[in-house]
């Protein structure tokens, strides 16, 4: 049976799409979550962007123990020296090195001739392959390439010591009858193809990329790169979880094995979606809050006859379970842990004792605690933390009504010291952003979004409240979560203004 390599790139071409920008706890958060679902390449990030990427690429390099490490870096020796410096401390560090191989990148963004292309990528695969075990070569923009100039792109990639080769369809042209076509194609006509992995990265822009990606594997692609969710730049890429559901689904049309632990679909794709501040849509594929629910009558029934009348893939295999003991008041700090293990959190002992605190605080005012509402507990830990070296909320009031004028009493506490502001809005969640915009120096910044949702069903739910503040061309996302939605709402624009 062929085995293919899952490399996912949620931290790097996921977060390059507006909004989905991520603070080093976040990335270590997913990369870790990642780890425990078995991928086998995380692309980290791309270390010469910014310092900020080098050091979050670094520290998942050295953090991460059981999957390969990737830094992205274009075809020249001070990127390939960044990204080199930055996994270099990783167990299994590789360098992932790209350069333009269509005729309208070569005119009219790089300006080099084909040859100058081709010597390019034969010094700097070389190059990075002289300081790094493993080395990737992206052919961009492959899928607009002549075919004849791409194989002598590849062989010179090969040659020069590339073990790996993707073949990227960058702005998501092609059709699966083309991406087969094409890999067939360079396996056909490339000496020494078949002796490094032949991988392929595919864009959304037309609907196509887990059809491109599946068409690519069953013609003689071994690795897929692709992202939790399928975020990405654009329309994004294709999504590990609909990849994956596909092989797991449907063996019998793709006889192909990966690492991936599927039961950590859910719980990942969910923390992901947490973190970026943004909801599934509901018909999303496998992850999609519709995705196992059935409304029509005639579907309730068969559902209820036989599960397989109208579900291809259970509920369980991706690790969407219903809650297998009740966590209340009474509930032990050793359930906690249990349970936050089940749904793939490793918490140090540290964590693990403040969100007990917090659960505890929670059951004061919710009688049943579900996994949903763990496992906010669980991604906002993280917000939580930003407020130790920064704004705390104390204390709140809000004095509002459909015939007077909003007003907040807001109170924080940096380093030891309170402060507390007044101001008026229009309504009460306008009111507290007014109190904390005076309270918190920041650069010129405005409210790009907000939105509220409810983490679990009843009137004592949890509200998670995400905020998006734009300072230039930044965006920042805060997150607050709380049974009062005021409250939640003030956590999060809080969050959002520790991050700037």
């Amino acid at each position: 049976m062929q085995s293919v390599r899952i490399f996912d790139t949620t931290l790097r071409d996921g977060e390059q799409a507006p909004g989905c920008s991520m603070d080093l706890a976040e990335k270590i958060e997913i990369a870790q979550a990642l780890e425990r679902m078995k991928v086998d390449v995380i692309e980290a990030g791309f270390a010469i962007a910014s310092q900020g990427d080098f050091n979050s690429v670094q520290t998942i390099a050295k953090t991460l123990k059981n999957c390969a490490v990737a830094s992205l870096a274009r075809a020249t020796q001070k990127d390939i020296d960044a990204a080199w410096e930055a996994v270099k401390g990783a167990k299994y560090p590789l360098i992932h090195t790209f350069l333009a191989t269509s005729p309208t990148h070569m005119q009219y963004k790089l300006k080099m001739s084909e040859q100058e292309v081709l010597d390019a990528i034969s010094d700097m695969v070389a190059y990075a392959r002289n300081l790094a075990p493993e080395v990737e070569f992206s052919a961009e923009d492959a899928m607009r390439s002549d075919p004849a100039f791409l194989a002598k792109a590849v062989d010179r990639a090969i040659r020069a010591g590339a073990k790996v080769v993707n073949i990227p369809d960058t702005v998501g042209y092609a059709t699966p009858a083309e991406m087969a076509k094409t890999i067939r194609y360079l396996k056909e006509n490339v000496e020494n193809c078949d002796t490094v992995t032949l991988s392929v990265h595919c864009h959304n822009d037309l609907g196509l990329a887990v059809a491109n990606s599946l068409a690519a594997v069953m013609a003689g692609a071994s690795q897929v790169e692709c992202t939790i969710n399928g975020i990405g730049e654009r329309a994004g890429n294709a999504a590990l979880e609909e990849l994956v559901m596909a092989m797991h689904t449907r063996p019998d049309l793709y006889p192909i094995v990966c690492n991936v632990d599927t039961t950590r679909i859910s719980p990942v794709s969910r923390m992901v979606y947490s973190i970026l501040g943004v909801n599934a849509p509901i018909n999303k594929a496998v992850v999609g809050q519709n995705a196992f629910a059935h409304e029509a009558g005639i579907h309730q029934h068969g559902v209820m006859a036989n599960r397989a009348t109208y579900e291809i893939m259970t509920p369980e295999s991706i690790g969407l379970m219903q809650n297998r003991m009740v966590l209340g008041k009474h509930s032990g700090r050793h359930a906690v842990e249990e349970r936050l293990n089940a749904l793939g959190y490793t918490l140090e002992k540290a964590e693990l004792d403040q969100l007990f605190d917090r659960f505890k605080d929670l059951c004061d005012r919710k009688k049943t605690i579900t996994d949903f509402d763990l496992e906010a507990l669980a991604v906002h830990r993280l917000s939580a933390e930003s407020a130790k070296t920064g704004y705390k909320l104390e204390r709140f009031t809000v004095n509002s009504g459909n015939y007077v004028t909003s007003n907040a009493v807001v109170s924080v506490l940096c380093n030891g010291e309170r402060t507390e502001e007044v101001a008026m809005g229009d309504g009460p969640v306008d009111a507290v952003f007014n109190a904390v915009d005076k309270l918190i120096p920041a650069p010129p910044h405005s409210l790009d979004d907000y939105a509220i949702q409810t983490i679990s069903e009843g009137k004592d739910a949890q509200g998670e409240a995400i905020v998006k503040i734009r300072c230039g061309d930044r965006v920042v996302t805060g997150r607050g979560l709380s049974t009062d939605v005021i409250e939640a709402s003030v956590l999060a624009y809080i969050n959002g203004m520790n991050k700037l």
